[in-house]
């Protein structure tokens, strides 16, 4: 599996909330008062078999900018398959035996259980103490606090914006500038269209691309508590401004500007569509940047390909610069965290890891680079400082939802697109779902 596919599984992964038996048995687990007792013997570090962004670039800055740390509190690594993370988790919590530092579970449910159990540390407390809390990035700092209600419960070791990647070539041969709103999106589409070029490259068979367009929409015309009112009870997707925004991307499958067969397409071919040039824009994270880097993957040339924020809405509430943004699978720190030597390792993480996986790996994270980093391409550099520049994010559309809802909505975005289901009857099957129906 590509490390690309990988970040996006991630990205996925990030909003799914825990089933109801697993949250109770991580609640029971959690009796204990903290996260294991006296002194650290090593900064011990849990993580997925899948990932290997994080522990690399730890492992790196172990014998390089945190060296001291390291000699004074070795790493140590332990990893487990994702499957089985959860339960690695309530096994560990029931022992009062979790590492100092670990990958907070697949969804933000399990991980908002450890904090109220007493078996994750304050971060934002600690991190002002020591001085390195402005080493996250503003906009990294938002997505954690909208996901795990309102506190900085993880650290970004991997932060993702999402938005348009568009193909500059299409676009200057088209005539077409970058839209900023709704209405001039939908006729660059038309006009690529009518040139026989195909507008939009999207995975019906994951779906999520597609729901994150809903989502994108309802960000704008209702503002960044769209999908919070949901999750809160303040609004229904059944509600008409929430099924017009289904009803906008609906209309876009009607005119055929997905392609053919969508509802057939993976992850792999609606990339490998828009970085051949068969389709002129793709809405996508910014994991997406690793494909193309890659020349095998890339035949248009990274040159060729340009980003752009969801465009705004006319009369709406949001604003163009706030971000649908995921910081791939979390990672947090048991209260060892108030332990002299594992403050030191985390403050050289603050202040070094950022440059270091950038440099190393071309992945991007929540934390400053603070050292010169060559980007390996403009559209690498123009995401990098839109997130720099970035105050406020939004999340995607199954961010809040239940694992059971999340599935229904990502299996039936497909059918919103081909006609196959209304916006009202796919708004209606998702909110069922959501309400235990």
């Amino acid at each position: 599996m590509s490390i690309s596919l990988l970040r996006a599984r991630s990205a996925r992964l990030t909003g799914l909330t825990a089933g109801a038996a697993a949250v109770a048995l991580l609640a029971t687990a959690c009796g204990g008062t903290g996260a294991g007792s006296g002194s650290a013997s090593a900064f011990s570090f849990l993580t997925i078999n899948e990932n290997t962004t994080v522990k690399t670039a730890l492992t790196t800055l172990s014998t390089g900018a945190c060296a001291t740390a390291d000699q004074a509190l070795p790493l140590k690594v332990d990893t487990v398959p994702q499957a089985s993370l959860d339960q690695k988790l309530q096994l560990l919590a029931g022992q009062n035996a979790l590492p100092v530092q670990f990958a907070a579970g697949n969804a933000p449910a399990t991980t908002e259980q450890l904090v109220k159990a007493g078996k994750v540390a304050d971060l934002e407390a600690r991190l002002r103490q020591l001085g390195v809390l402005d080493q996250l990035q503003p906009s990294a700092v938002s997505t954690i606090k909208a996901l795990y209600g309102g506190k900085l419960a993880v650290l970004p070791y991997e932060y993702n914006i999402e938005g348009i990647f568009y193909n500059k070539k299409l676009f200057t041969a088209n005539g077409l500038s970058v839209p900023t709103t709704w209405d001039q999106l939908v006729a660059a589409a038309g006009k690529l269209q009518s040139a026989g070029v195909q507008p939009f490259a999207a995975s019906g068979q994951q779906g999520w691309p597609l729901t994150r367009l809903i989502s994108g929409y309802l960000y704008r015309s209702l503002g960044p508590s769209a999908m919070q009112d949901v999750a809160d009870g303040k609004a229904k997707l059944t509600d008409s401004q929430y099924v017009s925004a289904a009803q906008q991307v609906a209309d876009l499958g009607a005119k055929g500007w997905f392609g053919k067969g969508v509802g057939s397409i993976d992850y792999d071919t609606a990339m490998n569509e828009f970085l051949t040039g068969k389709a002129a824009m793709l809405y996508m994270g910014s994991w997406a940047l690793s494909n193309i880097a890659d020349p095998e993957q890339d035949r248009i040339g990274a040159d060729n390909v340009g980003f752009m924020p969801f465009p705004a809405v006319t009369g709406g509430k949001g604003a163009i610069d706030q971000y649908p943004s995921n910081v791939g699978l979390p990672m947090t720190l048991g209260t060892q965290l108030s332990d002299s030597k594992v403050g030191a390792w985390v403050s050289c993480i603050a202040k070094n890891y950022g440059a270091t996986a950038l440099k190393d790996q071309g992945s991007i994270s929540g934390f400053k680079v603070n050292s010169t980093v060559p980007d390996k391409n403009a559209v690498t550099t123009q995401v990098r400082q839109t997130i720099a520049a970035s105050k406020q994010s939004v999340l995607w559309f199954e961010a809040l939802f239940s694992t059971k809802a999340t599935t229904v909505s990502q299996t039936n975005a497909a059918s919103l697109v081909t006609g196959a289901m209304s916006a009202q009857r796919f708004m209606q099957t998702v909110q069922d779902a959501l309400d235990g129906r």
